[in-house]
């Protein structure tokens, strides 16, 4: 019989206490519990049970998450960009999301040339998939490679990269894309740069414009990817399901890129 060789490239950050990871109100922070500070929940749960009874005198270790649904790599749900979305319907929360779209040809788009706060435009989504000489397919998941990838976890990180503006958001999506993913911290340009331009122009479509062409059509849409640098423009496929938490927002992904070798 003979088996198809397969290689996973992992999509996903580690969760930590990095402060340069996310802005402070959206830092989690995670509390460990080695094997003897278990040992008080372990011993209310067996009553009479010593310590010295157990293999090493060990209990268990544990940890609390203080998070966001937000935190690390996640997927948002139409819910985070409003409340409808395609023509007026109930935005839909992430344990509704199908899940056919989380298992699909992936599809990696370069644009770590472009300098931090550039926000893409369709045009130049088409002039990427020309000069990877791809044609999108409807599900195909699109994932946009940044230079935020080369700075997570540093304190530039959250400044860094480019976004996707709404004209681009919907080009892909017209063609039938349903998941698409980042690198950097927010599928829009870094809010820096977006307060910037909002304060000289008064404009107030350009903020979050790419997540409220959720509106019109929904969509998942994974950010704080990591290692897109390893990947080719497509002949992978892309793993994401997300984790089911009623009508939320978003939900944590364990991102992966399949190869068959």
């Amino acid at each position: 019989m003979n088996l198809k060789k397969r290689r996973l490239v992992d999509l996903s950050v580690t969760l930590d206490n990095n402060p340069n990871n996310d802005p402070p109100p959206l830092r989690p922070h995670i509390d460990y519990m080695d094997h003897q500070e278990g040992w008080p929940e372990m011993e209310a749960m067996f009553p009479g049970l010593t310590i010295d009874q157990m293999p090493g005198e060990e209990a268990w270790a544990a940890e609390r998450l203080q998070i966001t649904t937000h935190s690390g790599t996640h997927m948002d749900a139409p819910w985070h960009y409003a409340s409808t979305t395609d023509g007026g319907k109930p935005a839909y929360g992430i344990d509704e999301l199908p899940l056919d779209w989380c298992l699909q040809p992936g599809v990696k788009l370069d644009f770590r040339d472009f300098p931090d706060g550039h926000v893409v435009t369709a045009q130049e989504v088409e002039d990427e998939l020309r000069r990877i000489e791809h044609k999108l397919e409807p599900l195909e998941i699109v994932l946009v490679n940044t230079r935020a990838g080369s700075v997570f976890g540093q304190p530039e990180y959250l400044g860094a990269g480019v976004g996707l503006g709404r004209e681009a958001t919907l080009y892909l999506l017209e063609r039938g894309v349903r998941v698409v993913g980042t690198d950097a911290w927010s599928w829009d340009a870094p809010f820096s740069y977006t307060r910037e331009r909002y304060a000289a122009s008064g404009d107030a479509s350009i903020i979050w414009e790419g997540h409220k062409a959720g509106r019109d059509i929904g969509y998942g849409q994974m950010e704080k990817l990591a290692n897109l640098d390893q990947l080719p423009p497509s002949g992978f496929t892309v793993s994401c399901f997300p984790y089911k938490i009623k009508h939320a927002s978003a939900g944590f992904v364990r991102a992966v890129a399949i190869f068959e070798e």
